[in-house]
């Protein structure tokens, strides 16, 4: 893998995990509330992608859909309120596991039936969501993690309708505009419990422009020189950084259950990656 690739494959994954941090250290440690850091991160990071896409054509070429926007919109803002009751390690797991578990299972229904291997990854990949939430004293909380859960399958539908789209780029600008109205409504639904401070508007402000807007910026320069393997294979590292990160930020404690969850859930879809190198060399 070239170095430049490399460096911005690292770049990439780093923002995707600041961004499971960025929420966590907001709603943990600020006056803002879940609604309108979700308006913050939308509104930021559409502007930052509009930034992007006409520095690059020259004017702001959008594209995207009205379905894709609405899954983006649902993605984020199940996400911010997942946030309140999780650890940053732990909501990134589900968030992790439901993207990558239900766009394999999108794949399967449409045709993509799974051989030995992969479906002894799925079966694996289950059963660490599954242990992750049973009852327990270490369990996190169950509200959460269904939300966090929600999040998962909205991003994997946003990632499905984004696959025919020509311009990547393009396409979740579009899609992060259209779901300005939606943030807005909810803020206006919440307003009655809205709350923020500087240092709330800052997070969600560089979790919107930065870990967002220009983390999947990045993220599509580096795809370009990857193989789809790769590129699956590489955001298994997401949730490590996050876990790991969250501790040392946020005192978050790296639990057993935790670590066996996540070498369930990872190593179950590294099993179903590795099936489909092989069926496809």
């Amino acid at each position: 893998m070239p170095a430049r690739t490399l460096l911005l494959t690292a770049v990439a994954m780093l923002a995707f995990a600041g961004n499971s941090l960025l929420c966590r250290m907001a709603l943990k440690t600020t006056e803002i509330d879940p609604a309108t850091f979700t308006s913050l991160r939308l509104l930021s990071g559409a502007l930052m992608l509009t930034l992007l896409l006409h520095l690059r054509h020259g004017r702001a070429a959008m594209a995207g859909s009205w379905r894709g926007a609405t899954a983006l919109f649902i993605y984020a803002a199940a996400f911010s309120f997942a946030y309140g009751s999780l650890a940053a390690g732990v909501g990134a797991l589900l968030l992790f596991g439901a993207v990558q578990i239900s766009m394999l299972l999108w794949g399967w229904r449409q045709g993509e039936w799974p051989g030995p291997m992969s479906l002894a990854g799925l079966l694996l990949a289950f059963a660490g969501l599954l242990m992750l939430l049973l009852p327990g004293a270490s369990a996190p909380a169950l509200g959460g993690s269904l939300l966090m859960l929600l999040a998962g399958v909205a991003w994997g539908a946003s990632s499905l309708l984004g696959r025919t789209s020509s311009d990547a780029l393009a396409a979740t600008t579009g899609n992060f505009m259209r779901s300005l109205p939606m943030a807005a409504l909810l803020s206006l639904v919440l307003v009655q419990t809205a709350s923020w401070d500087m240092n709330g508007v800052f997070y969600a402000l560089a979790s919107g422009a930065l870990a967002s807007g220009l983390g999947y910026a990045i993220w599509y320069m580096a795809i370009v020189d990857l193989k789809a393997i790769q590129a699956a294979t590489v955001q298994l590292s997401v949730p490590i950084i996050t876990a790991l990160a969250g501790g040392l930020l946020l005192d978050e404690a790296l639990s057993l259950r935790l670590t066996l969850s996540s070498l369930a859930v990872l190593g179950g879809i590294a099993l179903v990656l590795t099936a489909r190198q092989r069926a496809t060399a």
